[in-house]
């Protein structure tokens, strides 16, 4: 509940200043944002619709590209709208839902990437257990769990935050509504609070990435045994999977297992971690995947042969 004493609103500081720069931004960020929407729901698709992606890996990679689209759109539409707007605000209650929104769509991509790290490694170290071990019915469980902790994470978060007083000043220098930019807000010590939010964001994300560096270190070390060609066809899967751990864990890690201050290059490295790679996604996964590429093409193909069989039909 509100404390009637907290601002009401909160006024970001936004990005970019200058007319000139703030257009060019806003046509950069929207050509990225279409990208981020069309690629990521053409994999949704794609996974949902082919009958050949029934792997876990492509299981897991349907709910990585949903939650892309959830996790860039909870701040790239309010930063380009701020773009053309002088006084660029928020309510404090769309501050509270968009903090929420970011730290559990930011969660889950992390817990997603985790286990489709876990994925690979039982596919490479464990293949004669792999069909037990990452059954349909098991990979659904985990996901639900992956959720439920993101959601937990998530109300940590905003629990910590709301209960703040914020007095004033109001003024944010960020382009959304983040943790630490607020802490700096608050009109009581946050330094228990800070500690707090880096043993949970911070130390989620350095966990999790330590985790996926095991796994690949052994999964390195098992694929000295194999076939040249095994070895070829597995480094090229994984390979996909580290640049896109490496693009999203680094900034989080920057932004959220160091103490309550910020730093000039916040907002840039956040700016990066939540426009990039929910955009580079589907083109490193798309590109560098044979049976993804054949199933976007026969997807493709059955709707151009639906459209000429209606066409004829009239």
């Amino acid at each position: 509940m509100e404390d009637p004493s907290n601002v009401t609103e909160f006024v970001f500081l936004g990005i970019l200043q200058g007319w000139k720069m703030q257009s060019i931004a806003f046509g950069f960020f929207l050509v990225l944002y279409i990208l981020t929407i069309v690629g990521n729901l053409l994999i949704v698709v794609t996974v949902y619709l082919s009958g050949y992606l029934t792997s876990p890996m492509y299981f897991f990679l349907g709910y990585l590209s949903f939650v892309d689209v959830c996790y860039s759109s909870t701040t790239t539409p309010k930063m380009m709208t701020d773009l053309f707007i002088e006084r660029k605000t928020i309510s404090f209650r769309g501050c509270m839902i968009q903090l929420f929104a970011v730290h559990f769509f930011g969660c889950t991509e992390i817990f997603l990437l985790t286990a489709m790290a876990y994925d690979r490694y039982v596919t490479i170290c464990r293949p004669l257990h792999y069909t037990v071990i990452m059954s349909r019915s098991k990979c659904r469980m985990l996901v639900l769990v992956l959720w439920a902790g993101a959601f937990l994470h998530s109300i940590i978060q905003l629990t910590l935050t709301i209960q703040l007083p914020f007095c004033g000043p109001n003024v944010i220098d960020h382009y959304f509504c983040d943790v630490q930019p607020l802490l700096k807000l608050a009109c009581s010590d946050t330094y228990a609070v800070g500690l707090m939010v880096v043993a949970n964001s911070g130390m989620i994300s350095l966990i999790a990435f330590f985790c996926l560096v095991i796994s690949y270190s052994v999964i390195l070390f098992t694929l000295r045994t194999q076939s040249a060609e095994g070895r070829r066809k597995a480094l090229s899967t994984c390979a996909s999977h580290v640049v896109v751990v490496l693009l999203f864990f680094v900034p989080c890690i920057y932004m959220y297992i160091r103490p309550t201050t910020t730093l000039r290059a916040d907002k840039l490295v956040t700016l990066f971690n939540t426009v990039i790679p929910p955009m580079l996604n589907p083109l490193i996964y798309t590109l560098r995947n044979a049976e993804v590429k054949k199933s976007v093409k026969k997807l493709w193909t059955q709707k151009s042969d639906f459209k000429r069989k209606v066409i004829r039909m009239i």
